[in-house]
């Protein structure tokens, strides 16, 4: 399912390049020319999900965003790396501002994504009606939505704009609830002609329940009011389908995981073909291409935080199976020798401090410390990007939010079923009445480095607390509600003032 869907993304992008000079042009697509049978039809839709493979990396920022701001993941500068202008300490400590590379790319790739579906869609409402468009349009209405639920939930109120033919030329904020009321019935309504089938690369009907299950969970932050008992209607839908848990914690992050039982929609990333996925690289040690026989050298940057690091217990499977510490070996079980120390590389996996100088710290504190990330399978020969598809839902974050309804809706304990099963799986002891709290944790650890981590802890109202090196006596902000969403960024505000307008 994975080559046939890349196969579409490069016929897509072979559409664009080429030009027939001798071919006839048309001012719309009529319905007798194009689309001549469902394939084509199904092809109109590729470039809708063109966007998400900016998401992961520094060309879209969301992935580094949402979990450099919170407690489990950093970008600590190590003497004369990673400082970068003060991007990664400025995401970690709360110190944006509306100008950093992170609020300005997010912001760009989101927008993009909105108004690609929005052409795709002004594209499929020219061609003449029938079932196989009209089930297309509500596809990418559900993608388009998708896009919209990014950018709610980082940036708050934004404008709504559901044509590109028609959008105006500087519009007006709307109010984030307006718009969650808006994606909410659009895929609700949709519901019915999405495919109810196991695709992880398409807006399926699955897909579209594990959006409204997370617009509903967060919609006390995006509204004021929870709506618990409808995300958990939506969950059970989700809980519902063809999904369920591996029996090996990893099964979900290898390389070739595009058949994994636990994921519901993805990315799907290729070293050669559909590159964007480099966390490897961010966070690998420069000589740890020696471990995997890499024909590139890593670039030694981002790790874990040490507090979230000791949130696992010693015998929790997965913290040897996401993390890298310890003595470091090649490929051939030879010690690696620091370039610099000279002495054999062992990963402290208690990072010292966020921004560390060669005045103040040792080569080894400042190189060599701080766990670093293998949660996603690092294959033998790894080039600079990863061919492991991206999860965006996976059935395990939906056991752990079945829990969270569970307990909002009835109290502590009321979880502990769906929490054990994972628990279980991990060799650790299981709960029994389990508290919100415990369960936030548990998310930290469980869906570590996925994407979830700054939503949760805005959801929990955990997402302005002093933690290991962000607050008033560490540096950065703590308390400060203005931090719950990024600003607009000021190149957007420059371009179109309206956008620092009280939402119309």
């Amino acid at each position: 399912m994975k080559r046939i869907f890349l196969l579409f993304i490069l016929i897509s992008l072979i559409g664009f390049s080429c030009t027939d000079l001798n071919e006839e042009v048309f001012e719309n697509l009529p319905g007798d020319v194009y689309p001549e049978n469902e394939l084509q039809v199904a092809g109109l839709s590729v470039n809708a999900y063109l966007g998400m493979k900016d998401l992961i990396d520094d060309n879209g920022w969301w992935f580094l965003a949402q979990e450099l701001s919170s407690d489990e993941f950093c970008g600590p500068t190590r003497d004369a790396d990673w400082y970068d202008g003060g991007k990664w300490l400025n995401m970690h400590q709360h110190t944006w501002t509306s100008d950093d590379e992170g609020v300005n790319r997010m912001w760009d790739k989101m927008w993009s994504g909105v108004t690609i579906c929005n052409i795709t869609l002004d594209q499929l409402r020219m061609l003449t009606v029938s079932d196989a468009v009209n089930a297309k349009i509500d596809e990418v209405e559900v993608m388009r939505s998708f896009y919209y639920y990014l950018l709610i939930d980082n940036y708050g109120d934004v404008p709504y704009i559901t044509s590109a033919s028609n959008a105006p030329e500087k519009p007006y904020k709307i109010t984030r609830e307006a718009i969650f009321d808006s994606l909410t019935t659009t895929v609700e309504n949709n519901l019915s002609s999405l495919k109810l089938i196991d695709n992880k690369y398409l807006a399926t009907r699955y897909m579209a329940f594990a959006l409204l299950a997370k617009l509903y969970l967060n919609a006390g932050t995006y509204t004021g009011t929870p709506q618990w008992a409808k995300a958990d209607a939506y969950i059970d839908s989700v809980l519902e389908g063809p999904y369920k848990l591996a029996t090996d914690v990893l099964e979900p992050f290898v390389t070739l995981n595009d058949n994994s039982s636990e994921i519901i929609f993805s990315i799907p990333f290729d070293e050669d073909t559909y590159q964007g996925f480099r966390i490897h690289m961010r966070t690998l040690h420069y000589q740890h291409n020696e471990t995997y026989d890499m024909p590139v050298s890593p670039w030694n940057g981002l790790c874990v935080t040490p507090n979230h690091f000791d949130t696992y217990e010693d015998d929790d499977v997965r913290k040897e199976a996401y993390f890298i510490y310890g003595p470091q070996y090649t490929s051939n079980g030879s010690t690696i020798i620091d370039g610099v120390t000279k002495l054999p590389l062992v990963i402290n996996p208690i990072l010292p401090a966020l921004y560390m100088t060669a005045a103040e710290y040792t080569a080894d504190e400042y190189r060599n410390s701080g766990a670093r990330v293998e949660k996603y399978e690092i294959k033998m020969g790894a080039k600079e990007n990863l061919s492991n598809d991206f999860p965006i839902f996976r059935i395990t974050d939906f056991y752990l939010m079945k829990a969270e309804t569970l307990i909002r809706l009835g109290g502590p304990g009321d979880g502990d079923s769906w929490i054990n099963e994972i628990r279980d799986r991990a060799e650790v002891d299981t709960w029994s009445g389990a508290t919100l709290d415990q369960l936030l944790a548990e998310r930290g650890r469980e869906l570590f480095c996925e994407g979830h981590r700054r939503q949760d802890l805005v959801r929990f109202g955990k997402f302005t607390d002093e933690w290991w090196a962000k607050g008033d006596d560490q540096g950065g902000l703590a308390g400060d509600l203005s931090v719950l969403t990024f600003p607009i960024p000021k190149y957007a505000t420059d371009a179109n003032p309206n956008l620092l307008l009280d939402p119309q």
